[in-house]
């Protein structure tokens, strides 16, 4: 299904498959800003670890799953990354920062790497995987970088009116790929 753009729809959305549709796994996929030099754009970002770059931690981990760090269930990153590696799409299983604002200057870049030090940026995966954890669903976030965080994000992503055409095919043949493995 598509949850839309924030942290707020995507929470909202995984609560809906959970409650309403018995999902027992989820496998969330989009794009992301590239935060590390270990791969590019469109290279992928399995997250083994997915945390908020926007939010107060310790407040976060006082009620239900009582953390603010989620990791990517094991088996799910697995599938993934033996998806990616039949492919031959190059990915590496990392840190996702999620945060309800995009990122597309140096400074801001710089401060998001030195508060939590992550492989990519975006602004759904942590609200997924925090209700997926609140509800003992298994859940791991997929991310390929379509821009580099910084200046020229925006020029990529609205300016030249960017499409994600390409890696929703790829996407798919991930998802597929790893749905046959589990």
């Amino acid at each position: 299904c598509f949850a839309g753009m924030c942290k707020a729809n995507a929470a909202a959305t995984v609560q809906v498959l959970v409650t309403r549709f018995g999902a027992d796994r989820i496998i969330f996929s989009g794009i992301a800003g590239n935060m590390t030099d270990k791969v590019g754009i469109g290279d992928v970002v399995v997250g083994q670890k997915v945390l908020y770059h926007d939010a107060e931690d310790d407040m976060i981990a006082q009620s239900a799953p009582f953390t603010a760090c989620y990791e990517g269930d094991a088996e799910l990153v697995k599938a993934a990354m033996d998806a990616c590696s039949e492919l031959g799409v190059k990915a590496i299983a990392g840190t996702i920062a999620t945060g309800d604002q995009f990122v597309g200057d140096s400074a801001t870049k710089a401060a998001i790497a030195e508060k939590v030090h992550p492989d990519c940026v975006e602004m759904e995966g942590a609200a997924v995987s925090q209700i997926a954890a609140k509800n003992g669903v298994p859940c791991v976030i997929l991310r390929a970088m379509s821009d580099n965080a910084d200046e020229d994000g925006y020029e990529v992503l609205v300016v030249r009116d960017f499409s994600i055409k390409e890696y929703v095919a790829t996407a798919t043949r991930i998802v597929a790929a790893m749905i046959e493995r589990l």
